[in-house]
């Protein structure tokens, strides 16, 4: 999906506009402008009896609707300066808007400076802003079990997502120890990475002038960000050597340099090249290897939920082979996240057969946790914004409708959170108490976020009509605690 030098020049002016507002305006402001809603008649679930999703009563048996019929959503994909596919904030948010988004998460690593940016381009091009983080964690029981969880390389450790987030800028006190902790810990990790990478390169004859901050600085001027909300990862590591290495030999000389460094044959194309640096140099056994430091689980969860977050647990199902043990079986997965007080689990659906993505989407769903889809581009691979399955099968209409099911559920956590209201989850996990059954609550906040989403797309004088409740409400149940 390529775009034209131009139009990326002029994303990277609209980027460093003064005017327009910077990294230190207020994140959640768009949101807040939003009319307020009564709480108690917004989620009030509708009369005429009870009725369960349709996925749900038809026993996950999928319907053969082939046309489209619900909105396109990406729930996770990681904005600059995280190492990203997108050269700056406004590129995400103008091809998410021209694929037809409704809304777009991110899910940046432990710093949301952009979140203001991404706040106020989303506005202006109509996709509502998902707000995001993702922790990499350790469930230290299944380690010592061996048992793997969504990472298949290290038993124990697990991914944990936080979405529709609020409580970021500023940060709860509790939230800003946690997050000094890991950007303490990942700093030294990157540090140690830098001085042996940089030990390497002088072994075989590649003078660098590599280090965190020429690293931070130059990220910040490629993305038009503050060099404080830089937060370096293994990634961002790799392309600095590669282009360390590619600044050092001519292109010509630059296939014989790199075989002396890396220790086999290899392309010498700017992606390859970072790539294998990373896995030749930089994993577990290699010589530029450091061991990460992760938080527990217990304590990402709590970070999730001091950013007044839905915990998330992302899926990599039939992406790992064999299919890691915690997810071997869909069924016990849902039952599993259930006993951690995880209800929202979240796809990247390119890693996965469609069947295998409908077959657990609607095991998930049908216990009660709510499901999303993303597309992480935490590659230089400019990919389709819009999720699909492997091999680029579209993802199917039943599952589409889950995942925009899901957003909406979020969306509906964030717009209530941000008014210092109980979202879908509180500030210690437990699901909104108000409802009777999952049915009802999740059609019930869906609605609601449903709404939300399409008065935030609107025109300041043409919001109250969206927010209106429908006539017909898909929320099901007829009584309410």
């Amino acid at each position: 999906m390529p775009q034209s030098p131009v139009r990326i020049a002029k994303q990277r002016q609209r980027a460093i506009d003064p005017a327009a507002g910077g990294d230190g305006a207020d994140p959640l402001g768009p949101l807040r402008e939003l009319p307020e809603l009564d709480l108690e008649g917004a989620l009030e679930p509708p009369s005429g009896g009870a009725r369960a999703h349709p996925l749900v009563e038809s026993g996950g048996r999928h319907s053969s609707r082939t046309r489209r019929t619900h909105p396109l959503v990406n729930s996770h994909v990681h904005l600059p300066p995280n190492f990203s596919a997108f050269e700056t904030v406004e590129q995400a948010v103008d091809l998410a808007a021209d694929a037809g988004l409704r809304a777009l998460g991110a899910s940046n690593y432990y710093d949301f400076g952009v979140y203001a940016r991404f706040a106020r381009e989303a506005r202006a091009r109509g996709v509502f802003p998902l707000f995001g983080v993702e922790v990499i964690s350790l469930v230290q029981e299944l380690q010592a079990a061996g048992l793997r969880l969504n990472d298949p390389a290290n038993p124990g450790r697990m991914y944990l997502c936080g979405k529709g987030i609020t409580q970021f800028a500023p940060m709860s006190v509790r939230a800003q120890e946690l997050m000094a902790q890991i950007r303490e810990t990942d700093g030294a990790r990157i540090d140690e990475m830098i001085e042996r990478m940089t030990a390497l390169m002088s072994r075989h004859g590649v003078a660098t002038e590599v280090s965190a901050a020429s690293i931070r600085s130059a990220l910040a001027r490629r993305h038009a960000v503050a060099p404080g909300s830089v937060f370096l990862q293994e990634r961002h590591v790799a392309q600095a050597f590669q282009e360390a290495l590619f600044a050092e030999a001519a292109p010509q000389a630059r296939s014989a340099l790199l075989r002396r460094v890396l220790g086999v044959e290899c392309a010498d194309d700017a992606l390859t090249v970072q790539n294998e640096l990373r896995s030749e140099l930089m994993k577990a056994g290699k010589p530029a290897y450091v061991e990460e430091s992760c938080l527990d689980a217990e304590t990402a969860y709590e970070l999730v939920l001091a950013l007044r977050g839905v915990p998330c647990y992302p899926i990599l199902a039939d992406g790992a082979t064999p299919v890691c043990a915690f997810e071997s079986s869909a069924e016990e997965l849902a039952s599993a996240l259930a006993g951690r007080g995880i209800w929202c689990a979240e796809f990247i659906p390119s890693r996965n057969a469609a069947a295998v993505v409908d077959h657990y989407a609607t095991a998930l769903r049908r216990a009660g946790v709510i499901v999303l889809a993303g597309t992480e581009h935490n590659t230089l691979e400019l990919l389709a914004l819009t999720p699909q399955c492997e091999g680029g099968v579209p993802v199917s209409e039943d599952a589409t409708e889950l995942f925009w099911e899901g957003a909406c559920v979020v969306a509906a956590h964030q717009y209530l959170s941000a008014r210092g209201r109980p979202g879908y989850v509180d500030a210690r996990g437990r699901l909104h108490p108000d409802f009777a059954t999952p049915e009802q609550r999740i059609g019930a906040f869906a609605d609601l976020g449903a709404r939300v989403i399409e008065a935030f797309r609107r025109p300041h004088g043409q919001r109250d009509a969206a927010l209106a409740p429908p006539a017909r409400a898909r929320a099901a149940g007829s009584g309410r605690r």
